[in-house]
């Protein structure tokens, strides 16, 4: 196989990608320090100083750690990760160096000055420690002289967590050969001051003590100007099929509307890329028929595209109506084989596929074509609109993500609250994002982040924060419900309190309003005992007593479902019969209870 080489420059891109993004999260705010002298910005290819990546044929050109370790380029190239092509991490597309294996292809950190222009409400950075985990602070210069400072953080590229990398690789190169990975690289994000065009960036100085901190590429993420009308989270990556030239035709319910609209399709958790032959969305009329013709999407002008490893892609916006509270049909086709995909796997709604070898059906209007069908949502993680006032994003597990609803109807209960804020006209008409993973935790991943795995619960809440609600299209408010699995599964009060306050820090400081909601009763389940009630209690106590300390404010969506006779339960005509998830009546009881003013952002 003949693989591409890495060039002689990077491709960096400057600008503000203006698309939603996912990833780790694991950078925080820092105070300005005092201005630290530094030369004139240069690109960052301009301060190249290490070699991290080898080719198979020569593993000894390259020494990424100090000790001959580095990145195979084929493992890269096998992952879509080719020398200067684009990559869409975290919303911000980011450019891969284009520099030959063994050649110069990131910098280790130390206060140099990086030219980067953009308006956004972050910066993502493509990074890996060497050493360890490796941290520093920098600063962000504007261009109406004003700046910031922020701290990074780069996970090991060998022992930093799966759950949150950008790519993980299954080899390391070395002089004496090949060995076993993974290798990991990982996307992560640091804040910007609202309104505010960078100018440059001041990479950290990490003071000698900790790892070195590579830096690979850097970028502005721009997830304004848009509204989020359908969203789901990728909860694992399992088998599927095989599916060999077929069309998936996914049936979504949208919140808000709007006259122009996208869709985002992630290859999260993936090891290898996935090509796409073409897509287009279309009102539904009965069963996988449209009402009227699917309207075609592009990605960058060109019918289909090409997904890398762990990465995502946008169509570009396109003139179609999206109205509210209605079914769309968002058709893919795969012209490939396809053994795994990343699922939400709790979708509550049928969708369809086509008969193998059929091609390309995303044209059709008729839904002859789709004989099968399935109740997850493989790819598509979101359809935005454009303009709007922006996102609220409900970060939740199964109570959120509906299970035990009526499959098909959307009941959920941010389906219920979509439906009231598009109702009303006294306030903004926000869309009303469900990023529920069912058997998701704060504290813990139930799926370890990589490779194909039949659970479906996700990693933690703090692990996919960046993705699901950081990233999401103007994200104004994150309401967090979560917890119960948690407490369920043996985490302590303590812990799962330390939790939503990480929570809480960083959506903070992304300028996110943050409202927590209380964790409902669950005895009856089978593993709610007495022990798990107490941790319950103990949570939602801290909940109660915050007074907008930690969150902005509290919904106390165990008052609404408790029995008042026996409040350890759920009143019976809320359940849904298995003691921990609410029916239909129960959800649209939380979603009817929510002041929709406690939601506005800037409101304490």
């Amino acid at each position: 196989m003949r693989v591409r080489r890495w060039g002689t420059a990077l491709t960096l891109l400057l600008t503000a990608a203006a698309l939603p993004a996912t990833g780790p999260g694991t950078a925080t705010a820092a105070p300005a320090g005092p201005a630290r002298p530094s030369p004139r910005p240069l690109p960052l290819a301009r301060h190249f100083d290490n070699r991290a990546v080898s080719d198979n044929s020569a593993p000894g050109a390259a020494d990424f750690d100090g000790a001959g370790r580095s990145l195979s380029a084929q493992d890269l190239a096998a992952a879509g990760w080719s020398p200067g092509s684009a990559l869409t991490l975290d919303g911000t597309r980011l450019g891969l160096p284009r520099t030959a294996p063994g050649a110069p292809d990131n910098v280790v950190a130390d206060g140099q000055a990086v030219s980067v222009r953009g308006r956004g409400e972050a910066l993502t950075f493509l990074v890996a420690g060497t050493g360890g985990t490796a941290a520093g602070t920098g600063t962000v210069h504007y261009r109406d002289g004003s700046r910031s400072g922020y701290e990074l953080t780069a996970p090991d590229w060998r022992s930093g967590p799966l759950s949150t990398k950008a790519v993980a690789l299954p080899h390391l190169n070395a002089p004496d050969g090949q060995s076993a990975g993974p290798a990991r690289l990982y996307a992560v994000t640091v804040p910007l001051r609202a309104g505010r065009e960078v100018a440059s960036v001041v990479l950290p100085t990490t003071g000698g003590a900790a790892g070195a901190l590579h830096v690979f590429a850097v970028s502005v993420r721009d997830t304004g100007r848009r509204t989020g009308s359908w969203a789901a989270s990728t909860a694992g990556y399992r088998a599927v099929g095989p599916w060999t030239d077929r069309t998936l035709r996914l049936v979504v319910h949208s919140g808000a509307g709007g006259p122009r609209a996208r869709i985002r399709l992630a290859n999260t958790f993936a090891g290898t890329p996935v090509d796409i032959g073409a897509a287009s969305i279309a009102v539904r009329g009965a069963g996988a028929a449209a009402d009227g013709g699917p309207t075609p999407l592009t990605f960058g002008r060109q019918t289909g595209t090409r997904i890398a490893a762990g990465a995502e892609a946008f169509s570009d916006p396109v003139d179609f109506t999206v109205p509210a509270g209605a079914d769309l049909l968002v058709s893919i086709h795969l012209p490939g084989t396809v053994t795994a995909a990343p699922v939400h796997q709790e979708a509550a709604q049928l969708s369809y596929l086509s008969a193998a070898g059929s091609g390309d059906r995303t044209a059709d209007a008729g839904g002859t074509a789709f004989p099968e069908t399935m109740a997850v949502w493989p790819f598509l993680t979101g359809v935005d609109i454009e303009g709007g006032p922006g996102s609220i994003v409900a970060l939740g597990d199964s109570i959120t993500d509906g299970v035990k609803s009526t499959s098909g109807t959307n009941r959920r209960w941010p389906d219920v609250l979509a439906r009231r804020f598009q109702a009303q006209h006294t306030l903004p008409r926000y869309g009303v994002l469900n990023h529920g993973i069912s058997a998701n935790r704060i504290v813990t991943d139930r799926y370890p982040g990589d490779g194909v795995s039949t659970d479906t619960g996700g990693v933690s809440a703090q692990h996919r924060l960046e993705r699901d609600v950081l990233a999401q299209p103007s994200a104004r408010t994150v309401v967090v419900f979560e917890g119960i699995n948690d407490v369920r599964w043996g985490t302590s009060s303590d812990e799962v309190i330390a939790g939503l306050r990480a929570l809480a820090r960083r959506a903070h400081e992304r300028g996110l309003r943050v409202v927590a909601a209380t964790i409902a009763p669950c005895e009856g389940y089978p593993d709610c005992t007495p022990a798990v009630e107490a941790r319950r209690q103990a949570v939602n106590a801290f909940l109660r007593a915050d007074a907008g300390t930690v969150f902005d404010a509290t919904l106390d969506f165990d008052a609404v479902v408790r029995d008042p006779q026996r409040p350890q339960r759920m009143l019976p005509a809320y359940d849904s019969g298995d003691h921990l998830h609410p029916g239909d009546t129960g959800l649209k009881a939380l979603a009817e209870s929510v002041d929709l003013r406690k939601l506005l952002p800037g409101r304490r």
